[in-house]
């Protein structure tokens, strides 16, 4: 006979090993630290030895005895199995609902429009959309799909790439004069805005590299720092000043000519793209393969063609 005090064991269990804490699997459980601690004790008892190796310091508390480790990729399984059936429970006749995760400045400046165009053309499937900065984690159920840019090695996801990013400079129309353009004696009177949101390996070009590069006097220009993009866009439309962005975030921006991109002829590649997550594990659910399958191909549709006037 099959309890169900086991699977709670188990699925408490799981958790604590994916996050190396009590804490970290209270947080996704919507529980607390010590039950967690409690589920995972009547499954060592049960088992009849401990299954974790417990240690005070470091950053991951918690870590698997060898036999655990080998069993932890069935017990996932399991669970990933159990989910699967329980979509199945709710047959064909309930709505599909496909959860997309993504950062708040890539929904406003480059997905949103997409999502829109998705819903008109698939009216049995529901988008919905977990707006954060931080990783959600696809690979254990958190989304069902997400759209992340990086260098591309998260582990326990499958990704595909959509496409390769670069920096542009963009002010408001308002700010730059006719002809200043291409202005490197221009652009150095400016105010200079600067993201300092974290860009870990993407090579993003430095305000210094960008004013050698367009041949800038060298003077000493004005600065204002900001650790968001999506203020630093907001900054540039209203024009406090000129920023460096992901081309991404500003393109829409750019052909309704609420920004200007300076300098069009220099380009800074990042060693950032954007790819298209899943989870690894689990088999794929078919709502959310179609919706992977049209942003791929919308991507790549609206790449192919030419850049309006």
């Amino acid at each position: 006979m099959r309890s169900l005090n086991r699977l709670k064991w188990l699925h408490a269990f799981e958790a604590t090993a994916r996050h190396g804490s009590f804490t970290g699997a209270a947080q996704e459980l919507g529980v607390t630290p010590a039950a967690v601690g409690q589920l995972v004790r009547s499954l060592e008892a049960w088992v009849g030895h401990p299954l974790l190796n417990r240690t005070r310091t470091g950053k991951e508390r918690l870590t698997l005895v060898d036999d655990a480790r080998e069993a932890l990729q069935d017990i996932t399984q399991g669970l990933d199995n159990l989910e699967a059936g329980l979509t199945k429970l709710r047959g064909r006749r309930a709505r599909s609902v496909v959860v997309v995760t993504a950062s708040q400045v890539l929904v406003m400046n480059w997905l949103m429009d997409r999502l829109n165009r998705f819903a008109e053309s698939h009216e049995t499937i529901d988008l919905r959309l977990n707006v954060t900065e931080k990783l959600m984690d696809v690979a254990h159920g958190e989304a069902d799909i997400g759209i992340r840019c990086g260098q591309g090695d998260w582990p326990g996801v499958n990704k595909t790439w959509l496409m390769d990013e670069e920096a542009v400079l963009v002010c408001s129309p308002r700010l730059v004069p006719p002809g200043k353009v291409a202005c490197g004696e221009w652009l150095a009177t400016q105010k200079l805005i600067h993201d300092d949101t974290p860009h870990p390996g993407a090579d993003f070009p430095s305000w210094e590299a960008v004013l050698k590069a367009v041949n800038a006097p060298d003077v000493r220009e004005s600065r204002l720092h900001i650790n968001s993009t999506s203020a630093v866009i907001l900054a540039a439309l209203s024009g406090r000043g000129v920023a460096i962005v992901r081309r991404a975030l500003v393109s829409q921006l750019i052909e309704t000519g609420q920004l200007v991109q300076l300098h069009p002829d220099h380009r800074w590649p990042l060693k950032w793209s954007y790819y298209v997550v899943t989870p690894q594990q689990s088999v794929i659910r078919s709502e959310v393969k179609i919706f992977h399958d049209w942003l791929v191909q919308d991507v790549l549709t609206s790449s192919a063609q030419p850049p309006t006037a």
